[in-house]
């Protein structure tokens, strides 16, 4: 699937040709549309207070998309944003010719995203359970795909170094906000304030997971990466 630079024109020019690109930047439209419109939506039906979630953290993610128009708004975009993700690994293993591993951790978190996304505002302990399994095992494979990602391609040479650099930045940052959490936790006495910390935490971390996708997107579209329509042709 992958094709060097110089073959970038003579691949647009086949009309049977379509870049792979968009698919990893719906990742991150779907995702931070469905968060901020669900939450928006919310604040009208009275169901949670309005504020700035990435500084006052008076309401989750999970919260925000949990009531009314939101909630079905929000499983409406979610679900097929997690058949996306599942897509753009199964892409990147053609892509990277392997990593098995990689595509493995990133179809689990593609299906606990899913899985989170579909049970959001039922109620009981079962379905309590499994959206908190589907949060922790979508960030956390999730980030560890992309982590191996960036080692294969690094290593294979198929993005640019800065490209790289860019979603190390992110992957960093993404690491230090984990461990703001953890000391938060550890440190901050008050019960609602660690609340609103661990509620800020969400929706940056969720930004930056999305946010990691647009780099891969953009790393796609300076590739010229494409897929082939024609019958039994591979990509």
């Amino acid at each position: 699937m992958y094709r060097p630079s110089c073959r970038v024109a003579a691949m647009l020019a086949d009309s049977t040709r379509i870049p792979l690109w968009p698919l990893p930047l719906l990742i991150t439209l779907l995702f931070l549309v469905a968060a901020h419109a669900a939450y928006l939506l919310s604040i009208q039906g009275g169901h949670v207070p309005a504020c700035m979630p990435y500084t006052e953290g008076c309401v989750s993610i999970s919260r925000a998309a949990r009531h009314g128009l939101g909630n079905h708004l929000f499983r409406l975009m979610v679900i097929p944003c997690a058949v996306l993700h599942a897509l753009v690994w199964w892409l990147s293993m053609r892509w990277l010719h392997g990593g098995r591993a990689m595509v493995l951790l990133g179809l689990l978190s593609a299906i606990a995203l899913a899985v989170y996304a579909t049970f959001l505002g039922t109620e009981g302990e079962t379905y309590r359970f499994l959206r908190r399994y589907g949060v922790v095992v979508y960030f956390g494979f999730g980030y560890l795909a992309q982590l191996a990602l960036m080692r294969r391609a690094s290593r294979m040479r198929a993005l640019s170094s800065r490209t790289i650099t860019a979603m190390s930045w992110i992957s960093l940052a993404m690491l230090l906000l984990g461990v703001a959490n953890v000391a938060a936790g550890l440190l901050v006495a008050d019960p609602a304030a660690k609340d609103r910390w661990e509620n800020v935490f969400e929706w940056w971390l969720g930004v930056l997971m999305v946010g990691w996708y647009a780099v891969l997107a953009l790393g796609w579209r300076r590739q010229g990466l494409s897929a082939d329509l024609k019958p039994h042709a591979p990509l």
